[in-house]
């Protein structure tokens, strides 16, 4: 299966769009860890990166884009343009990473 090409422009230099299909989207919900809250807060005392929800937020990230993907493929698309990220917290200690975009059919200009 050939990787999909997204974007988070509208076009894509190189190709041109000759079918817009429609929305597609994944997401993604991750719950925190009760040894990671306790050392988030230590952390969080003397200031700096809290590398383990860094690393949560980007495997989160990467989930969502995939299952947009997953998403485009399912409609026939073999680009996906104009993508998005949102967050938002769905319950104490788990949150939601949604990726979204516009699923379409692109060829090689000219």
């Amino acid at each position: 299966m050939s990787a999909m090409l997204w974007v988070t422009t509208e076009e894509i230099r190189g190709k041109r769009i000759v079918e817009t299909l429609n929305g597609v989207r994944g997401n993604a919900i991750r719950a925190r860890h009760v040894g990671r809250d306790i050392a988030a807060f230590l952390k969080n005392l003397v200031g700096g990166e809290l590398r383990d929800y860094t690393k949560l937020m980007a495997q989160a990230r990467e989930q969502a884009i995939d299952r947009m993907i997953d998403d485009a493929r399912s409609i026939g698309a073999n680009a996906v343009v104009s993508v998005r990220f949102a967050t938002a917290e769905i319950a104490a200690g788990a949150a939601e990473m949604l990726a979204y975009g516009t699923g379409v059919i692109v060829e090689d200009d000219g």
